[in-house]
């Protein structure tokens, strides 16, 4: 195999080979490095795309989610509690409790979602670098319940229109569960709360920026649900800690009827359209490469004819079939190769330019985007992949040619 890409090697830099042949050679390792980079590049795009939304959401989503399989609130039981506290790689646990609402602020009104926090939800999440304007409620804030002070997404702020910060409430509406039981002369369907926005967090992501975050004894109030009644436990673990044991661990602790969810279960469908877009965008442009890799299909065959009487010479020198299909796989496999090198060079420059200059902006990005050009995010797992796969495509360019090769008799006539 050694002989075989000494002498493809040769060929390549031959001389004496035609004009036509050389260019068209040099305008398929182009088209091959174009492709590669075009492959690394698009892929390194989503990987950035994908991090800055994981960076965004993290901030919001617990280590650990433990929600109950059937039905929307559970009362966890006090040796349960005590389990999971005690738990050396759990740093923090918060019960929660969220619910669909209806909110109202000067005659403005939107669907959000409502959340109560227990004080130790502050340890659970860091929405400190979060927030927007004003400052975090304090524990004293969270243990007046008849003027609660909470936190409001900007999406609702935004959307209710809040200008003022703890100047004038925002109303809750929560329809009654007990809705059958009231007519038009019974009374209202829904129960009322108001509370002070003191603070506007941002996370950019719609879903957790239409909420609103306020004492648990408030909203198990406001939803009419018994002191312990929660929807989920969230836990932070500590660092260094083992994920998987420790999800098993909570897992055994509160039973069958739980799941536990890890930040990527949590969210397991956004995980996986991120993906299946990026691996569409990889199939379209690996496809793209099988286009330019007829052009080294037609390099090939010319090299194939032009070097029949080479080919003779090696039969009649003792070469087998094999040597001569070997010899141009060969050279499909180094014209892929030398195009997949400079690929690889151009796009990690580009990257990196990118990463340090933000060459190509985001279209209509301002001030209130997180990132004003198109986050990038390199990956050695992708360049494994775009090198196998050009190097496969190169090399079975090269396959008919190499077997029209190994076929060409050593006759007199086949010679000439």
């Amino acid at each position: 195999m050694r002989l075989a890409f000494w002498i493809a090697l040769r060929y390549i830099f031959s001389k004496k080979s035609t004009n036509a042949i050389h260019l068209i050679s040099a305008i398929s390792v182009f088209g091959i490095g174009l492709g590669s980079m075009a492959l690394l590049v698009i892929m390194s795009v989503f990987n950035g795309f994908e991090e800055l939304l994981q960076s965004l959401m993290n901030s919001f989503k617990p280590e650990l989610l433990v929600s109950p399989i059937a039905g929307k609130v559970f009362s966890p039981e006090e040796e349960q509690i005590l389990r999971l506290q005690d738990h050396p790689d759990i740093l923090a646990l918060s019960q929660t409790l969220e619910e669909i609402a209806l909110f109202e602020y000067e005659g403005r009104q939107n669907l959000g979602s409502l959340k109560g926090v227990d004080p130790s939800f502050w340890q659970v999440l860091s929405l400190d670098t979060c927030i927007e304007r004003g400052k975090r409620p304090l524990p004293k804030d969270f243990a007046d319940d008849s003027q609660p002070v909470g936190l409001l997404g900007a999406t609702l702020e935004h959307t209710l229109g809040v200008r003022a910060l703890r100047d004038r409430p925002v109303k809750i509406f929560m329809p009654k569960r007990e809705l059958k039981k009231y007519t038009a002369t019974t009374g209202e369907p829904f129960r009322k709360r108001n509370f002070y926005p003191g603070a506007i967090y941002a996370v950019r992501q719609i879903d957790y920026d239409n909420m609103a975050i306020l004492p648990l004894a408030f909203v198990q109030d406001v939803l009419a649900y018994k002191a312990g009644e929660i929807s989920a436990l969230e836990l932070r673990l500590r660092p260094g800690a083992n994920e998987q044991s420790v999800q098993a661990a909570v897992q055994e602790i509160m039973g069958p009827k739980f799941k536990v969810q890890n930040r990527y279960q949590q969210d397991e469908a956004f995980y996986k359209i991120t993906n299946m877009e990026k691996w569409v965008g990889f199939l379209i442009f690996a496809f793209t490469l099988l286009l330019v890799a007829f052009n080294m299909v037609g390099a090939l065959w010319m090299l194939v004819l032009e070097k029949k009487a080479d080919i003779a010479h090696l039969q009649a020198m003792g070469a087998q079939k094999s040597l001569l299909r070997n010899i141009f796989l060969a050279e499909g496999f180094l014209l892929s190769a030398f195009g997949l090198v400079g690929g690889c060079l151009m796009a990690i420059l580009l990257c990196v330019l990118q990463q340090e200059f933000g060459l190509v902006a985001l279209e209509g990005a301002g001030s209130n985007f997180v990132v004003q050009s198109y986050p990038v995010s390199m990956r050695l797992s992708d360049f494994l992949i775009v090198i196998i796969t050009v190097l496969i495509i190169g090399t079975g360019a090269a396959y008919l040619p190499a077997l029209r090769a190994s076929r060409i008799s050593s006759g007199p006539n086949q010679a000439d």
